[in-house]
């Protein structure tokens, strides 16, 4: 690796997060780096699995998987790549809360090591700061501050700039081919969220909703995971032009996707973060979870939420049983909402 001499800039080691949708978010905390340091190079310490995010985002110069399963310590994993990174950086930050994933940073001996103060990981790391959750009222704006100076930090004073991913144009090419889309419109649907069901629109509003959009000329793409399939075929199954893309599809692929459709329909999910980053125009759905806490960060957006009493509950299922924040979402205020869009119809 490049001395901090010969890239004119510190060396920065970012230990990521492990959701989709925050790896996105993590790209804010990058973009602020570069701003703030010129020269500096970039590394991620990450999951596996988002490598192929990483190699869309331009600001960051290396990427290094940790193969350690959910839930797991992963003692040996985590000194076997503290030894490789060992004297390559002059600095780290440490974006999740847990005392692991401070371990690598502090086993590289990395001088300067940042973090929020959390499960007693002094020692750990020399610059802990604390969390004020009333100023720092976003995951976002958390990740970024941890790129601040720790005045400009507390006091919540900085700008947050919008992730943007690269899209492979090529890529895009051969996935249109080899799954068969149409040259119609297409409207990205994303039925699923790791969370829980209570951040999840009912299936049967995505059918009605894309049964009334292939009626008026559109093609229908649901994305998701292997998790999603079933999804995808309670959407998609025995509806003409409208494809169950979930588990056909890499996470890099989803990107190239979802920046070819002219506008989604999404869960408070990792891939709704994907889509805002793409420049797509995203129709977030917002049931347990708030708008304020985790917004797609995008000016090309609209919030679709009930603001019923008993929502926000931030529960992973109803505590009521029932869902209303959700279930009294009609699809037919979706499909005004798509079809008020400009270029909305086949035209």
């Amino acid at each position: 690796m490049a001395s901090a001499e010969a890239t004119g800039g510190p060396r920065i080691l970012v230990v990521g997060p492990s959701w989709v949708g925050d790896m996105v978010m993590a790209q804010s905390l990058f973009m602020t780096l570069k701003a703030r340091h010129p020269g500096c190079r970039i590394g991620v310490v990450a999951p596996p699995w988002s490598l192929p995010i990483l190699e869309r985002m331009a600001e960051v110069d290396e990427a290094h998987g940790l193969e350690v399963g959910h839930g797991q310590f992963g003692w040996g994993a985590r000194r076997a790549l503290a030894a490789r990174l060992k004297g390559h950086f002059d600095r780290a930050i440490v974006l999740p809360r847990s005392l692991k994933s401070a371990l690598v940073p502090f086993l590289a001996r990395i001088p300067r090591r940042t973090g929020f103060t959390g499960e007693q990981r002094y020692g750990l790391l020399n610059d802990r700061r604390r969390l004020d959750k009333a100023v720092l009222d976003q995951t976002v704006k958390r990740f970024v501050a941890l790129g601040m100076p720790a005045e400009a930090a507390a006091a919540g004073d900085f700008p947050i700039p919008r992730p943007r991913l690269a899209v492979d144009a090529d890529n895009l090419v051969e996935l249109r081919l080899a799954q068969g889309l149409s040259s119609r419109p297409a409207i990205g649907m994303m039925p699923g969220a790791e969370y829980g069901p209570a951040k999840q629109w009912p299936l049967a509003h995505f059918r009605a909703l894309a049964e009334a959009l292939v009626e008026r000329g559109f093609e229908v793409r649901v994305l998701g995971g292997p998790k999603d399939v079933e999804a995808g075929e309670t959407i998609g199954a025995g509806l003409e032009h409208a494809h169950n893309l979930c588990g056909k599809t890499r996470l890099a692929d989803a990107v190239d996707l979802l920046a070819d459709c002219r506008q989604v329909v999404t869960n408070d999910s990792g891939l709704m973060h994907v889509a805002a980053a793409v420049g797509t125009r995203v129709h977030a759905l917002y049931g347990s979870s708030s708008p304020a806490y985790t917004p797609p960060l995008t000016g090309n957006a609209e919030i679709h939420t009930l603001s019923l009493e008993c929502s926000p509950c931030f529960q992973r299922t109803c505590p009521l049983g029932h869902t209303h924040c959700l279930t009294r979402m009609a699809p037919e205020r979706l499909l005004a909402a798509l079809l008020a869009e400009p270029f909305g119809g086949e035209g």
